[in-house]
């Protein structure tokens, strides 16, 4: 076995060990993620993401490791801004707390299979034609412009393109009464927990359109751009409930995320004439999401 194939079935043990055990803890109940816990939890999957990135590095050299890292940090912190939609749709279909872990669980679990879908359709895109990387990169400057005006109250879930044409094949309940996504009556209702999850996936399909391409601009390489996804994208349940009890103190953590993919955006427009190099892109993204933070720290919004 290469290198290369030892990584693989490194990443996939590791990943599929990790995601049976999550799904085991949370899936199958009902329970609320403290802030603590949700800390801990965010901390232990950034330790897995890390291990793995020293171990690329050992196995396959030390620029991929960079790529690694370059694009885990990428695709987390365009994660952040998926929260932000996440809070809404779990407050519109005013989904307890107690039932959102298993509806995160179960969205990831559909990111992952999404993804990789898109990530080697999009990689052999970029092999073929090498032209589509000006096309994403004006795609996501347009996103990072759109990021900054578009306001996440003017969204409504309800109107979810997906979720309107299943209410024509299946009636949904509008009531909760318990944590499955469908009961019985005289015929199968869908639960507001499985349209939830129906709009969760579909709106995490666009963010991986934006995002999937923000990482390609870093590598080319099927597993860098894979691995980096599913590390980022596995963390997402503990990440939502970590933001969501601390995102008002971080007012500026959105304009950096913006900023990052414009960043992006500009490095995949230039790269026919400029090569910006995979380190320095780490530092630029890990320097703009640390100002932005720090930032947030020093000017803190007046309480209304």
């Amino acid at each position: 076995m290469t290198s290369i194939d030892i990584m693989w079935v490194v990443f996939v043990l590791t990943s599929i060990s990790l995601f049976i055990a999550d799904l085991k803890i949370s899936a199958g109940g009902t329970h609320e993620i403290s802030s603590r816990a949700a800390l801990m939890l965010c901390g232990f999957w950034v330790t897995v993401a890390t291990l793995f990135g020293f171990l690329t590095g050992y196995m396959l050299g030390f620029e991929k490791m960079v790529e690694f890292f370059t694009a885990y940090f990428i695709e987390y912190s365009l994660s952040m801004d998926n929260m932000f939609v996440f809070l809404i749709i779990f407050s519109y279909f005013a989904i307890p707390p107690k039932y959102q872990p298993k509806i995160l669980t179960w969205g990831i679990l559909g990111a992952v299979f999404m993804r990789l879908i898109l990530i080697f359709t999009g990689v052999e895109l970029f092999k073929t034609f090498h032209w589509i990387i000006y096309l994403f990169g004006g795609i996501l400057i347009f996103t990072a412009i759109k990021m900054i005006v578009h306001k996440e109250s003017d969204m409504d879930p309800g109107t979810n393109p997906l979720l309107r044409l299943m209410a024509k094949f299946i009636p949904f309940e509008k009531a909760i009464e318990s944590p499955d996504f469908f009961v019985k009556k005289e015929v199968w209702h869908a639960t507001p927990l499985f349209a939830t999850l129906i709009v969760i996936e579909t709106s995490d399909l666009i963010f991986a359109i934006d995002s999937i391409p923000a990482v390609l601009a870093i590598s080319s390489d099927k597993f860098i751009v894979y691995t980096s996804n599913v590390f980022a994208v596995v963390g997402l349940r503990s990440l939502y409930f970590l933001l969501a009890s601390i995102i008002q103190y971080f007012r500026f953590l959105k304009a950096g995320i913006s900023i990052i993919l414009f960043y992006v955006g500009v490095k995949m427009l230039i790269s026919g004439w400029i090569k910006i190099p995979a380190l320095l892109s780490l530092g630029v993204v890990l320097g703009i999401l640390a100002g932005s933070i720090l930032l947030s720290v020093i000017m803190r919004k007046k309480p209304a």
